[in-house]
């Protein structure tokens, strides 16, 4: 079995990426091997992935939507900026679909060109001068065709923060969950352990009756309750998760963390497969908690095509002289 592989390992990229021309190679002169990728329309086309970081508390959520404002749609607007390509021609998709006021440092995405780079730091810097402060891009990287940002995905990490204390520490309001509530983060640790493994997260998902949802058992594969001070995190991984399962998973730890409920009621509310029944001990956890930290891909994805150029982190600025006295 192939070892997974984090698409994007923690690199902080350029902020201050000037706009530029991107430069291009002739594709008819070049060599890209594995590079080229057939779209719908039968072009040949090559494929980009995106590592993307953001603060989702403006935006409603990641899928495209003309208003109010997405990530998607500022991402898109962004690369139709920097490559003078139509959104249709771009086919951006994403990973996850996170929800309004959900936060992202690993979401990643992929796109088309109908021309190759010879450079992308140049489009890297582009796109982050074209995006909104509170989105960027922090690795571009060539992908290979077999390559899909949502369905080649083996696994995600999801973190939610709660802020444990008597009043709510100002700078985090925006990327934490306020509980006044004292927590026991030893119950939650032990009821967390019961969603680990292979389990149906029916009870679990928000859907309607009418809607039928495609497949309800997902692996979990860890699920930690780490704390720093006033601050619990909970970090959780599996081969991927059903609408708002984290966040629901979240409030009924929230609930064992006040000691309302014992930790061994997570079992009997799995095994109901009953929405309904979650809904009798915990509400929805808000969004501005959570933050989808990284996507997992199968190593043999993340390859650099031959041909490609090396994947962009961002660009380090220099001061060659100073230009002011120093006193």
């Amino acid at each position: 079995m192939s070892s997974n592989v984090v698409a994007g390992l923690p690199c902080h990229p350029n902020l201050n990426g000037a706009l530029s021309s991107p430069t291009l190679t002739n594709t008819s002169n070049t060599k890209d091997g594995d590079h080229l990728v057939m779209n719908h329309a039968g072009v040949d086309v090559y494929k980009w992935r995106l590592v993307i970081a953001y603060d989702g508390t403006r935006y409603a959520g990641w899928q495209y939507q003309s208003s109010p404002p997405t990530i998607q749609r500022l991402v898109e607007k962004a690369l139709m900026g920097a490559t003078k390509l139509e959104r249709k021609d771009l086919h951006l998709v994403g990973a996850s679909r996170t929800d309004k006021g959900v936060h992202a440092w690993g979401q990643v995405a992929h796109f088309v060109t109908p021309f190759n780079y010879e450079s992308i730091e140049s489009i890297h810097a582009a796109l982050n001068g074209l995006l909104p402060e509170d989105i960027r891009v922090r690795e571009i990287s060539p992908a290979v065709p077999e390559f899909h940002a949502r369905f080649s995905a083996q696994r995600k990490v999801y973190h939610y923060r709660i802020y444990n204390d008597t009043f709510m520490d100002p700078f985090q309001r925006h990327n934490a969950y306020h509980s006044a509530h004292k927590l026991n983060p030893t119950v939650m640790r032990e009821a967390a352990k019961y969603f680990i493994g292979k389990h149906d997260f029916s009870a679990f998902v928000n859907a309607s009756q009418k809607e039928r949802v495609r497949d309800p058992v997902k692996d979990i594969f860890r699920f930690d309750v780490v704390q720093t001070g006033a601050l619990l995190q909970l970090e959780v991984e599996g081969s991927g998760f059903l609408y708002r399962q984290v966040r629901n998973m979240v409030a009924l730890l929230l609930q064992i963390g006040r000691e309302a409920v014992p930790p061994d009621i997570v079992p009997k509310i799995l095994a109901t497969r009953d929405r309904r029944e979650l809904a009798k001990y915990a509400l929805l956890a808000p969004p501005q908690g959570l933050c989808l930290m990284a996507v997992k891909y199968d190593k043999d994805h993340l390859q650099l095509p031959s041909g490609s150029p090396n994947t962009s982190f961002g660009r380090h600025y220099t001061i060659s002289s100073c230009k002011l006295p120093f006193y």
